[in-house]
């Protein structure tokens, strides 16, 4: 069994189809089809199904996925080894744009004072479309909101939000309402959290304005145009702090944990060392 057999193979079932997985892996589209074909007579098994214009795992490709997986994470952990320990090379992370602005200057630093002999790549992005990055490998790590429930993903908490609903100053609490909510494209974990504190006070989210930043998101609850839900240490970097009225949620919605999320079974070096760094100095404990 090839190991970029597995490759090719997991690169399907992420695309749902030959011509997707071909595209990312930079691949004609019929070498994609003769190695699936390879590894089906190697096997002795048939791994997909046609279904409509893609396809489908069929029963003995839900049985490789899982080995697969594992076979490529500990080929990637063999290279670290041999290789001197895996630090080294490009750390591609990823992050939600308050905690980049926010909780991640002061310890990126830190860990390129501490390890200048890897390459951080830094993207910003919401919780959900993060996660599926991370688990197709066009990512190392990211920073997410919780809940992570997928078992391929370890996680690591690293930081505690505190949320609150910014409103223009003045105004009431919602009661009964049609209200405009600004928000993150789907994909944003505190967006449904503000939908559901809305809808359990009576009110109506009337208009959703999907935004881009928080800045924007924050400038536009300053001129009345709607209310946000946002972490509190973003406000300090608000300008108009004056024009907005900031209501805390309460219970355990209001308080959202940041994950450290990778894939694999086992964190790698590179992942032990930015850890250490973004928990203040301590390493990660039992991993």
């Amino acid at each position: 069994m090839d190991l970029s057999d597995l490759v090719i193979f997991r690169t399907v079932v992420e695309t749902g189809g030959i011509t997707k997985a071909a595209a990312r892996l930079n691949r004609v589209q019929s070498n994609v089809t003769a190695r699936m074909k390879k590894l089906e007579d190697g096997l002795g098994a048939e791994l997909f199904s046609r279904h409509g214009r893609g396809l489908k795992l069929a029963p003995a490709g839900e049985v490789l996925l899982p080995y697969a997986e594992r076979l490529l994470d500990l080929a990637d952990e063999a290279r670290e080894a041999v290789g001197g320990g895996g630090l080294g090379g490009v750390l591609r992370l990823g992050a939600m744009e308050s905690t980049a602005a926010v909780r991640l200057p002061v310890p990126l630093a830190e860990f390129h004072r501490r390890h200048p002999e890897i390459t951080l790549e830094l993207k910003t992005g919401l919780t959900q479309p993060l996660i599926g990055q991370v688990l197709r490998g066009e990512i190392d790590a990211a920073l997410v909101a919780e809940p992570v429930t997928d078992a391929r993903l370890e996680a690591h908490p690293i930081f505690v939000e505190d949320l609150v609903v910014a409103m223009p100053a003045g105004a009431s609490a919602p009661k009964g309402e049609c209200l405009t909510l600004l928000v993150f494209q789907s994909g944003c974990s505190y967006r449904k959290t503000l939908e559901d504190w809305v809808t359990a006070r009576g009110a109506i989210p009337d208009r959703i304005i999907e935004m881009s930043s928080y800045h924007a998101m924050l400038g536009c609850v300053a001129a009345g145009m709607g209310i946000a839900l946002v972490p509190a240490s973003l406000i300090d970097l608000c300008p108009g702090r004056s024009s907005l009225r900031l209501v805390p949620l309460d219970g355990e919605s209001g308080r959202v944990r940041t994950l450290l999320v990778w894939r694999g079974s086992a964190p790698r070096a590179r992942m032990r060392a930015l850890t250490e760094v973004l928990l203040g100095g301590a390493p990660p404990a039992g991993r």
